[in-house]
């Protein structure tokens, strides 16, 4: 970021908004997850530790779960040595006792299950009916709790299915109510396919506080597809969330769910945070540096509009300089 990038946006604090918000970052993990290649374990490792030194204080790694079903992680053993000494919070995803297993024998402090709030997708996620696949997150997160090891819980198609369509709001619930029931410490409410929009966000989240789930035991996972993350990540923070999932230059989707594009860009994100004066502990910069290294591995630019932006601006300037410094060099080339 350069000249008045630095200055911009302007802080115009809003009303009834928190003053610092925990982002729980998931492009290691659920953005790379998404990608067609394989991005090699040194290059993943380098890229936890960029989020590290951006200010990211939750940064999910990877999944413990069957190389078959997810061979982009299948490394998962590999790279949490490599990223272990960070002192930030490090997430896995388990699906089952025997990764938790794996993740346990390398440390981890901090596991996610991840749920379904609908059959459909159970099914085709773990395949399983959605109380099925309770039943078999109960053994993990008792056994974990048990390590003192803090659990999250995620929730898939809080607001819509693309096989069943809308969700009904006391269907979320009772697999909410459940999660915390098993033990989990916080929910992270998923729009996996980006049909939220902000009043749906506040009536869940209404409906879940009748239901005895605290606001601060919640995040919120919104994705992109129809332009509403923004929005509906405001929409929570007005309710009083004060953590939300987002991923790096907007990396990721969901490998079960095609009509699933990218997660809310952590860039994005921090812009419009920094412009209501809520803080974060992020340096825009270099997380805009970080997100624009990656989009090189993976050989296209970042979907992230502000990295996008920021990284025009910047190439912009350097072709400014070079452009002046070639008209000074053939000036006094002239004048000699």
């Amino acid at each position: 970021m350069t000249g008045q990038e630095q200055t911009l946006p302007m802080t115009v604090p809003a009303e009834g908004l928190p003053t610092h918000v925990r982002i729980h970052e998931v492009g290691a993990r659920d953005g790379l997850q998404n990608e067609k290649a394989t991005v090699p374990t040194e290059v993943k490792a380098e890229f936890v530790h960029r989020l590290a030194d951006a200010g990211l204080t939750t940064i999910e790694a990877t999944s413990f779960v069957h190389p078959k079903w997810v061979p982009q992680l299948a490394d998962a053993e590999a790279l949490f040595p490599l990223v272990s000494d960070l002192q930030v919070a490090l997430p896995v995803l388990v699906p089952n006792e025997r990764g938790l297993d794996r993740a346990l024998a390398l440390g981890a402090r901090r596991v996610a299950v991840f749920a379904s709030a609908t059959e459909s997708f159970a099914k085709a996620n773990l395949n399983r009916t959605v109380d099925e696949a309770l039943a078999m997150f109960d053994p993990v997160v008792t056994r974990a709790k048990a390590e003192g090891v803090h659990v999250r819980g995620y929730l898939s198609m809080c607001f819509g299915d693309p096989w069943e369509g809308p969700v009904p709001i006391p269907q979320v619930v009772r697999v909410c109510r459940a999660l915390l029931d098993m033990g989990c410490d916080e929910l992270s409410l998923g729009d996996t396919i980006g049909v939220a929009t902000p009043g749906h966000v506040q009536a869940l989240l209404t409906a879940l506080n009748e239901a005895g789930v605290p606001t601060p035991s919640l995040g919120v996972h919104f994705h992109d597809t129809y332009g509403q993350a923004l929005a509906n990540t405001l929409a929570a923070l007005q309710y009083g969330v004060t953590t939300v999932d987002a991923s790096a230059g907007g990396l990721g989707g969901c490998p079960y769910a095609k009509s699933a594009t990218g997660n809310l860009a952590t860039e994005d994100l921090v812009w419009m945070l920094r412009g209501l004066g809520i803080d974060t502990g992020v340096d825009l910069g270099r997380l805009v540096a970080t997100s624009a290294w990656m989009a090189g591995h993976l050989g296209r630019p970042s979907p992230s509009r502000t990295v996008r932006a920021l990284s025009h601006k910047d190439q912009e300037d350097h072709e400014d300089h070079e452009d002046h410094k070639e008209h000074k060099e053939h000036k006094e080339h002239k004048e000699h």
